[in-house]
């Protein structure tokens, strides 16, 4: 049987569990983590689907309590983190399960940050001095369940949150807060559509490749990506293809969890460009990230000499130059019918010159493999938006 349909526990970076059918542990899981009254966080387009119910079912077989509060939006915005904060306190709820998309698991953790202190959501800001939190104010415990294949947020604390007054999204985090447990179960992505799979998928492939790029030495994430990008190249066509197929599915979950440790190193300018984008335009951030990645890549170009070669062999293919690279990326998202230009996404060339400023802010831009000003970053924006590929 294939090792992507049996069970495995690991404990890098955190506790770790995967499989099949494994979200009817997640009962079981919060008894062993004390939780009595979990809050349930999740995204809108979530609420009603049935792994909200499943999760409920499980938890109540072990006598375990819980709350849903789905008012996150795609892009989750900080008002909503400070009801979801008032909806904990008020239940004398106990801990968090952040289940669905990126959203989803944004919105649970940076629920997280806030709910055991008094400090503001911004206080968190990733760019800001480390936020003080008291000895008595340590973070609930708080399980991640990924339902996509590609955000890879479950095991880091670090959330993007939109900032309404600045029209910014912006990393929140904390290194003192870290899911008590990832839960990888593949089935939960058996009901995704294959646009959303496509979308998902890339963008977990360009937090493999954006990390592998960032300058410095850094072997752990630098391997982690190289095995993402090789299970994201074997199985993302696969899963488009054949939704339930649950290997592919297991490859793709396996995947996009490791792109999401390979990142700790950082992201690049694709990243930046996308959460700026999304701020503004409310656009799928997975979605966003594949139209942006070739003009970008472009931009890169200069400095990928040295990561062409491990990055072509990733992904299966004969030759290791940038050509062969570049065109093999333009090959999948036309194969996965990405739309080719942010024009096509409603961003107005316009919009360049404002979305730059913001981007040079982002802390992605500061790890991009070449380095960037803002007069680079609009001009990458205008080919992204007039060009594409």
């Amino acid at each position: 049987m294939s090792y992507l349909l049996s069970n495995h526990d690991w404990s890098h970076p955190v506790p770790i569990a995967y499989g099949p059918g494994r979200l009817a542990e997640i009962g079981k899981r919060c008894v062993a983590l004390d939780m009595k009254n979990p809050l349930i966080v999740t995204d809108n387009d979530s609420r009603e689907l049935p792994f909200i119910l499943r999760t409920q079912a499980s938890l109540e077989h072990q006598g375990v309590g819980s709350q849903v509060f789905s008012d996150i939006s795609p892009n989750p915005r900080d008002h909503e983190i400070r009801s979801a904060k008032g909806i904990y306190l008020k239940g004398n709820h106990d801990g968090v399960i952040a289940i669905g998309g990126g959203s989803g698991m944004d919105g649970g953790k940076a629920t997280c940050l806030t709910v055991n202190n008094d400090i503001d959501l911004w206080y968190f800001n990733y760019d800001a001095p480390l936020a003080e939190v008291g000895a008595s104010d340590t973070f609930p415990p708080l399980i991640c369940v990924p339902t996509t294949s590609g955000t890879g947020a479950e095991t880091e604390s670090t959330a993007m949150i939109t900032d309404t007054q600045r029209g910014m999204k912006l990393c929140v985090w904390h290194p003192a807060l870290k899911p008590s447990l990832a839960l990888l179960d593949p089935e939960l992505t058996l009901a995704l559509p294959a646009h959303l799979t496509a979308w998902t998928g890339i963008d977990a492939l360009v937090h493999a490749m954006e990390a592998y790029c960032v300058p410095g030495f850094h072997p752990q994430c630098d391997g982690t990506a190289l095995e993402a990008i090789k299970l994201i190249s074997r199985w993302l066509r696969i899963a488009v293809a054949d939704p339930n197929n649950l290997e592919a599915r297991g490859g793709m979950q396996v995947g996009a969890c490791l792109g999401g440790i390979a990142f700790l190193k950082g992201l690049g300018l694709v990243h930046a460009i996308s959460h700026m984008v999304g701020a503004d335009y409310d656009t799928h951030h997975g979605l966003t990230n594949a139209v942006v990645l070739p003009a970008v890549t472009r931009f890169n170009a200069p400095m990928l000499t040295e990561k062409l070669a491990p990055m072509t062999a990733a992904l299966g293919l004969e030759g290791d130059g940038y050509e062969d690279f570049y065109l093999a990326l333009c090959a999948l998202l036309d194969e996965l019918e990405i739309p080719r230009t942010l024009a096509d996404l409603g961003v107005p060339l316009s919009a360049a010159p404002e979305l730059a400023r913001k981007v040079h802010r982002d802390a992605a831009a500061a790890t991009n493999a070449r380095p960037v000003s803002v007069a680079d970053i609009e001009a990458v924006i205008e080919e992204a938006i007039v060009n594409g590929r």
